[in-house]
């Protein structure tokens, strides 16, 4: 470690100390956390309604407040955006993540108040931190430069009261001036709003530095990596940045990608740390480098509840604080945060690895999964079966989505994979026959439903021309930043979209 980066990891000493007691004290933490939001927001339009002042546990809360989607709240919202307060929080709120996710076009503006920005997201980024040096002691984070790859929309006005952008751009825009001293690109180049031009520009800007960290989304650091190395020449990124040492992914599974990472980045010094970003908070990131699981954040300004998968949708489904919740199942995310959101449902979905402390996987999303047989395929089944076989067939898959495909009278079917490779397998059969046979020996539900093709029949596998996938991104305004693709479908819409882009 150079004295540089050894005197500044001093700072991080003391929230080091902290983390490491989340296991004996994330019950209280969490209290702490419900009573300090309903105190803060208790004479707010929203916390009058609900009359936050006569709650004295969680058990009230979660009988008074009813559970939410974004359009519960987007009239509340539409109001803060034009500059009313003490609607949904007590700040007047400037700033709004804007995010569409991947099942519609409509976008959403996610209030980013004073406190979450401070409290949650830049808390998390100072501990990403605080976790990396305390596991990598030999490191030399302050010495270089930080690249980060941010999202594709410029910060722009909504109204003269209030601004919006990917989540990334709201967080670069405010940014403390002292970190732009260790990051590049300038903020004129990161804050580009044409996804194609910014990469140019980051790529001209940022080839000669000495970047020893990246940070991105994984499928689109790649693009930026591949377009570094076509300008430099370079077989290996190591040979662009020899003294590269981490990337901080995040935004989807890193699984389908680790194999062209270790391709592109031949380093026994090089490290990967996942961190748990999204626009409604910051919630939890890899705490130790030898398992994938992401160490869940209390103290962060919100407080958690769950609702195990099989009852999401129904009216009355059980809701669990953090301390009721179990490993190995999984369980959709319920958050209520210092961004103004109560009892939101974010769509996604998480599985328990340990608890005490609390660690989990990603498992999905709530609206991606395949069931249209019984056999509640989860996006990390898939994106783990497409590593292993991957890996095993010595293929490189770039991008896939799945959707079912129903025969004769929907009594039966199988599941259509729609697959761009980066690097062919011998055989795609081959490759489809494995990949069918993995995700049985990882989903026993799937693999119920596949004896005997009682109601599922084997996967079949359509091999997509180079750039479908961009192309269909690119024609929904979605290249760049958080964008991402939906891997999993219980219905045919975004297979069916692709497809046709393929047979242009």
């Amino acid at each position: 470690m150079d004295i540089l980066t050894n005197t500044i990891s001093l700072l991080f000493r003391p929230r080091q100390k902290e983390i490491a007691r989340f296991g004996q004290d994330t019950d209280s933490i969490q209290r702490e956390q419900l009573q300090s939001l309903l105190s803060t927001a208790r004479n707010t339009e929203w916390g009058l309604k609900y009359d936050y002042k006569s709650i004295r546990s969680y058990a009230d809360f979660r009988e008074r407040v009813p559970l939410q989607i974004y359009d519960d709240i987007k009239p509340y919202v539409a109001r803060m955006i034009n500059g009313e307060r003490n609607i949904l929080w007590p700040s007047v709120v400037k700033w709004y993540a804007k995010s569409s996710g991947t099942t519609n076009d409509k976008s959403k503006f996610l209030p980013v108040t004073p406190e979450i920005l401070k409290g949650c997201h830049y808390k998390g980024g100072f501990d990403t931190v605080a976790l990396y040096l305390r596991n990598n002691p030999e490191s030399n984070f302050f010495s270089r430069k930080g690249l980060i790859l941010g999202g594709s929309h410029s910060p722009s006005p909504i109204n003269h009261k209030s601004h919006c952008g990917d989540l990334s751009a709201v967080l670069l825009q405010n940014l403390n001036p002292l970190v732009n001293l260790i990051r590049v690109p300038a903020k004129r180049i990161i804050l580009m709003d044409e996804w194609e031009s910014k990469i140019k520009a980051i790529v001209d800007s940022t080839w000669k530095e000495d970047v020893n960290s990246l940070s991105g989304v994984p499928s689109w650091m790649l693009v930026l990596i591949k377009s570094v190395l076509r300008k430099t020449g370079c077989e290996y990124l190591t040979d662009v940045w020899p003294n590269l040492e981490v990337f901080f992914h995040g935004g989807i599974s890193f699984e389908p990608y680790r194999d062209q990472y270790k391709t592109l980045i031949p380093s026994d010094k090089m490290h990967y740390m996942e961190t748990y970003n999204a626009s409604e908070g910051f919630f939890g990131m890899q705490d130790d480098p030898a398992e994938q699981s992401l160490l869940m954040m209390p103290d962060y300004g919100i407080f958690y509840e769950f609702i195990p998968m099989n009852e999401v949708g129904s009216d009355n489904p059980t809701v669990l604080p953090l301390e009721a919740v179990t490993t190995g199942k999984n369980y959709a995310m319920v958050i209520t945060t210092s961004g103004g959101l109560w009892r939101y449902l974010i769509g996604d979905t998480v599985r328990f690895t340990s608890l005490y402390p609390h660690k989990f996987v990603i498992s999905g999303r709530t609206k991606h999964y395949i069931n249209a047989f019984g056999e509640e395929l989860m996006v990390d089944n898939a994106d783990k079966a497409i590593s292993l076989v991957s890996r095993e067939t010595g293929a490189k898959v770039k991008e896939y989505t799945a959707a079912p495909f129903f025969v004769l009278d929907k009594a039966k079917g199988y599941h259509q994979w729609f697959i761009e490779f980066e690097k062919m397998p011998l055989s795609v059969d081959d490759f489809a026959s494995l990949l069918d046979k993995t995700l049985q020996g990882l989903n026993s539900d799937y693999e119920a439903k596949r004896y005997k093709e009682i109601s599922l029949q084997p996967l079949k596998i359509i091999v997509a021309r180079e750039g479908t996938f961009y192309e269909w991104l690119k024609s929904k305004g979605k290249l760049g930043g958080q964008h991402k693709i939906p891997r999993l479908s219980n219905d045919r819409t975004f297979i069916e979209e692709l497809i046709k882009i393929d047979d242009r």
